[in-house]
């Protein structure tokens, strides 16, 4: 059986459309076994990331929430106005998260979008728009840390801005403010900070970011796909979390999952902007097509009213109180696990980071501890240049339990890892994990790797 179709040998495989269909008993009971199955990953605590929440009661809620709403296109407001409350309410909450009241020099809005990379391209195209329109900037650019998201790299590339990488320095692993500053010139629409980034969990320095972007008049866009919706929170409850958000002048706009650690379903994120102005610049209007006039205040048309129904519930059902229980129980994990990996002379983690950490070794190859790790069933995230792997700590993690066994089986790693030496790994690093694979070289790995994930999305289960 090939391990791209676990399930071909177990259940009905469709090469085409069926001439009938199943009973909804039937295919429901299917969909459970795999759902059962798949979670009794995660539910160990030993999944890195992806399962932010983990409480299943939390997810009941908000898929109830989903399937009152999920058939319903959240275009057609005047049909079903609840779209704005919900839509509406999930900008307000974030805005008073990321300190909006400290505005005085704009409107403050936001837009609900697909993830965090719809966040992302709907600010770089913002500010594309917006420099041309006032700043008749046609060759724009963007100046970001090398640390800071792909998806920069994927809008710039979409919208035809030329992006500027800057190093990050090696032990903080955050950007240099004065590097950034040599790359911004008169066509520079916008600079990029992170809180915290995905590789390091590191937050680099906004405050000067924003003091730079206000002496050099561009905007600030800082990343909090991954931090934005625990960071305030760890801060408020006294964890080491420098200020990221619009208290910051220059910080001009944010992006905030609502799917990571704001706990609703996948497919939401949230684009805070410090004023209107800048959001209307990216509008989309049609008014002379004979559908009739069109306008579209993002790229998506058609939208499921059911995440933002489920995201507003998530939102409303924990309160300023359950983020911060949940922060709170994260961070003390992440605290923990963090301990652990300092035990032990052999690792060293990079920077200085929070919920979110990566660690890598001077004298073997990380991997191999990934690769004594995943034995244990633990499934880290990887980097390179240089190894490491990282744990974003989610709520899985702060079960009874989890962090002592990280611990041991750490361990256990080590001295499996020091055994090796010089022999290869059997691990590398793609985004989202760390798979195991051949020894060739990393890049030739990944590609392969990536071009077999394309292929299983494209592909049909082969038939023997």
């Amino acid at each position: 059986m090939s391990s791209t179709y676990p399930y071909a040998n177990r259940f009905p495989v469709n090469r085409s459309m069926p001439e009938q269909g199943r009973s909804p008993e039937e295919l429901l009971e299917e969909l459970q076994q795999m759902a059962a199955e798949e979670d009794a990953v995660w539910e160990t605590g030993k999944i890195s990331g992806s399962y932010y929440c983990g409480d299943h009661d939390h997810y009941d809620v908000v898929n109830r929430a989903f399937s009152l709403f999920g058939h319903v296109n959240a275009l057609q407001r005047d049909v079903c106005p609840s779209g704005t409350k919900f839509e509406g309410e999930i900008i307000a909450m974030t805005l008073d998260m990321l300190h909006a009241d400290a505005v005085a020099d704009g409107e403050p809005v936001g837009m609900v979008t697909s993830g965090g990379t719809g966040s992302i391209a709907h600010a770089m195209l913002a500010y594309r728009e917006n420099a041309k329109e006032t700043r008749g900037i046609s060759t724009p650019n963007v100046v970001k840390p090398e640390t800071a998201h792909p998806a920069f790299d994927k809008a710039c590339h979409l919208f035809g801005i030329e992006l500027r990488v800057v190093p990050v320095e090696a032990t903080t692993a955050t950007v240099d403010p004065a590097e950034m500053a040599a790359r911004v010139d008169d066509n520079t629409v916008a600079m990029i900070g992170s809180a915290c980034n995905y590789g390091y969990g590191t937050i680099d320095p906004i405050e000067a970011l924003s003091d730079l972007a206000v002496e050099r008049g561009v905007g600030l866009h800082v990343d909090g796909c991954l931090g934005g919706f625990i960071l305030p929170w760890g801060e408020e409850l006294g964890w080491d979390v420098p200020v990221f958000d619009f208290r910051l002048p220059g910080v001009t706009t944010m992006s905030a999952d609502t799917h990571k650690y704001g706990y609703g379903l996948k497919g939401t994120s949230v684009l805070a902007l410090r004023d209107k102005a800048l959001r209307n610049s990216q509008y989309f209007y049609l008014t002379d097509w004979t559908g009739g006039k069109y306008c579209s205040p993002g790229m998506d048309g058609s939208r499921s009213l059911g995440l933002l129904a489920a995201t507003w519930a998530s939102m409303v059902k924990m309160g300023r109180q359950g983020y911060l229980d949940k922060a709170r129980e994260i961070f003390t994990a992440a605290d923990e696990m963090k301990a652990a990996v300092r035990t032990h002379p052999q690792l060293r983690i990079i920077g200085e980071p929070t919920f979110c950490f990566s660690f890598t070794s001077d004298e073997f190859d990380i991997y191999h501890v990934n690769d004594f790790m995943k034995l244990r069933g633990w499934r880290f995230n990887g980097q390179q240049y240089p190894n490491a792997i990282h744990m974003a700590v989610t709520g899985p993690q702060t079960r009874p339990g989890v962090t002592n066994e990280f611990a041991t089986d750490l361990a256990e790693a080590v001295a499996y890892a020091a055994e090796k030496g010089d022999e290869p790994a059997g691990s590398a690093a793609v985004y989202g994990g760390v798979t195991g694979g051949l020894t060739d070289e990393a890049d030739e790995f990944i590609k392969a790797v990536m071009g077999d994930m394309m292929d299983a999305q494209q592909a049909v289960p082969p038939k023997d």
